[in-house]
């Protein structure tokens, strides 16, 4: 059998795993539309967060396999259609993620000082897409609109000591805009309160604990919490016991060398987190050009745990920022007509990862669950996709008596079209120059931002 991934990130990466794990004779070939792969892996998590990138280790023993290989430089939908790569494998798995970010929909979004965070981290880790994103970071208070680690990732970055910075794979012009930065207070906004933050409190923790940063919560937002969260699930009940004893910590009171106290207390950087408020607009300057703060309505929460809902009380107010982030989440795009897509919850319609509808069609990763969880949860998913394609063989849904020429077929339809996809073999070739790049910097690595240097460099 040959089967066929759209997407080289985590999702793609542990079905093609899975598949030639559990299948002796299937080739798998994966296509990514960048030069690089490993997707959010390599353009999502944080630079100061090398461990969780480990996984690389795995993805690139899969695509060393002799049955396995990898097509960078390709955008499926546009390079080649999906009906193309249906004709030429038994089976094609679509895990291309969700490649832009839900808007607010409120006015002012589009002033200058406003991003989605999806951009942001996309400029400070590398994606090409986002490399002249140039944020104004010349103002005193940032914004950001989001509960999650996503939104605590910013501000970590936002916050952390240069010296910190330096030693990580973030890029070297988001290094420099940041050595510049004027932000010393960052705010996080939810709509919703205290008991529905989306963050892990290894995210909180490290937050917390970052070095010459004051964390600011109001005692008043976790009053009576304690009694809320008798019969919560564990991580929830301690995630919100982290808070609380943050919020009622009086900075003399912790048991620090005296040096350790006064820094805290003279600390130029603060954070906090704001509850109950939903953007109602981002206000602009006196010229109209940029933002100068957020207009919000103050909520109250109709029902309990994660289903509450945040409903205006009528009440507003304006917090005063010159940089906004919102960090509301992702959002998967449709990829080709061919294929069916549920524009109200931005995926694609599926059971167990197979396509409605489309036998020999299947989706795993974000397109397939909506943008959520972390890389372990879309393992999981992937294996459920990847087992459903093995079931599918196994019981002659997909037939394997019709020979399918695979990459063969594909590469010539590409060769005619003049796209010339990147093998593994030349990642490898730009892998081995950003950690050269980065070593001479006394980084892990320096990463290469502009597609075309990769492409040159691999001699296309």
């Amino acid at each position: 059998p040959r089967v066929c991934v759209v997407g080289s990130g985590p999702a793609g990466f542990y079905t093609a795993q899975h598949i030639l794990k559990h299948h002796g004779g299937a080739r798998v070939d994966i296509y990514e539309k960048l030069p690089v792969p490993f997707g959010l892996v390599r353009f999502g998590v944080a630079p100061d967060h090398p461990e969780v990138k480990n996984v690389i280790n795995a993805f690139t023993q899969t695509a060393h396999s002799e049955r396995c290989a990898y097509y960078g430089n390709v955008t499926v939908g546009r390079d080649v259609t999906v009906a193309e790569l249906q004709q030429a494998y038994h089976a094609v798995v679509l895990s291309y993620g969700a490649e832009d970010n839900r808007v607010l929909g409120i006015p002012g979004e589009n002033l200058s000082g406003v991003y989605s965070a999806r951009a942001f981290v996309g400029w400070y880790n590398g994606l090409p897409e986002n490399r002249d994103l140039k944020p104004d970071l010349s103002c005193k208070t940032a914004l950001i609109l989001g509960h999650g680690n996503v939104a605590l990732d910013i501000a970590r970055i936002l916050l952390s000591p240069l010296h910190l910075l330096r030693k990580t794979d973030i890029t070297d012009g988001s290094l420099a805009a940041l050595a510049c930065s004027k932000v010393k207070r960052v705010w996080l906004v939810g709509r919703r309160g205290p008991l529905q933050v989306a963050f892990t409190i290894k995210e909180l923790r490290e937050m917390i604990n970052l070095p010459a940063a004051r964390p600011v919560l109001n005692p008043a937002d976790f009053t009576g919490l304690e009694n809320a969260i008798k019969d919560a699930p564990r991580p929830r009940k301690r995630l919100t016991e982290l808070m609380i004893k943050t919020a009622l910590e009086k900075p003399g009171e912790k048991t620090m060398e005296v040096q350790a106290v006064v820094a805290q207390a003279a600390a130029p950087r603060e954070w906090g987190l704001k509850f109950q408020r939903s953007p109602q607009e981002v206000l602009p300057t006196t010229d109209g050009r940029r933002a100068r703060g957020v207009r919000m309505a103050l909520t109250r929460l109709e029902g309990l745990g994660d289903s509450a809902k945040a409903v205006p009380t009528g009440d507003v107010e304006e917090l005063e920022c010159g940089l906004v982030l919102s960090s509301i989440g992702y959002r998967s795009l449709p990829l080709d007509p061919a294929v069916p897509f549920d524009t109200q919850r931005g995926i694609i319609p599926n059971s167990l990862g197979r396509v409605e509808g489309v036998p020999g069609l299947y989706c795993s990763g974000w397109v397939k669950r909506g943008p959520t969880g972390v890389i372990i949860t879309t393992m999981n998913d992937s294996f459920e996709t990847a087992q459903s394609v093995l079931e599918d063989l196994q019981v002659g849904v997909l037939d394997v008596s019709a020979s399918r020429e695979g990459s063969g077929a594909v590469e010539s339809i590409l060769h005619s079209r003049g796209v010339r996809p990147v093998s593994f073999s030349d990642w490898e070739k730009i892998d081995a120059a950003e950690v050269a790049r980065g070593k001479a910097a006394g980084k892990p690595r320096e990463k290469i931002v502009d597609p075309q240097e990769m492409l040159q460099l691999v001699g296309h």
